[in-house]
C-alpha cells in the first residue's frame, strides 16, 4: 500500500502556499493513505494561529482531519525514544518519524533533520533571496 506521512514542515508548505507546496500536493494526491501525527496537528495549529489567526487555523485543521490522524501510542513513544538517540532527533521529530515507521509509510518533509534517513522524501526548503 502507498502510505504517506506528512510532517509539519510539509503541511505548512501545503497550507501556506510555500515554494515546495506543489511537490507535496502532488505526493498527497498520489497517496492511497495519508497519515498525520497528532504532534503535527499541534505544531501546525500553533504555527497557523500565530501566523494567520484562529479562523485560518480552523480551516486548515478541518482540511487535515480528512486524513488519518495517528495518535501517539506507547509503541510509537518507545520507538521514538530509540530513534531520537540513534538519529539525534528532537522529541517531536522522533515521534513523527516513529509514527511513519509504525505505519510502514514514507515521510514527506523539508526538515533537514530527516535528510538521508530511510523511508524519507526530503526536499530542501526553498528560501527567497
Amino acid at each position: 500500500m502507498n502510505v504517506h506521512c506528512f510532517d509539519t514542515s510539509a503541511l505548512v508548505e501545503i497550507t501556506h502556499a510555500g515554494l515546495n507546496a506543489a511537490k507535496f500536493v502532488q505526493a498527497l494526491a498520489k497517496a492511497e493513505t495519508v497519515i498525520i501525527s497528532t504532534v503535527s496537528i499541534y505544531e501546525i495549529a500553533r504555527y497557523t494561529t500565530h501566523a494567520a489567526g484562529e479562523t485560518a487555523t480552523a480551516e486548515i485543521l478541518a482540511f487535515l482531519h480528512q486524513y488519518r490522524i495517528t495518535p501517539v501510542t506507547a509503541e510509537i513513544a518507545e520507538l521514538a525514544a530509540t530513534l531520537a538517540t540513534r538519529h539525534k532527533l528532537a522529541m517531536a521529530d522522533a515521534i513523527i518519524y516513529a509514527t511513519t515507521k509504525t505505519q510502514n509509510a514514507t515521510l514527506w518533509t523539508q526538515d533537514e533533520d530527516f535528510e538521508g534517513l530511510p523511508h524519507v522524501k526530503y526536499y530542501p526548503k526553498i528560501k527567497l533571496s
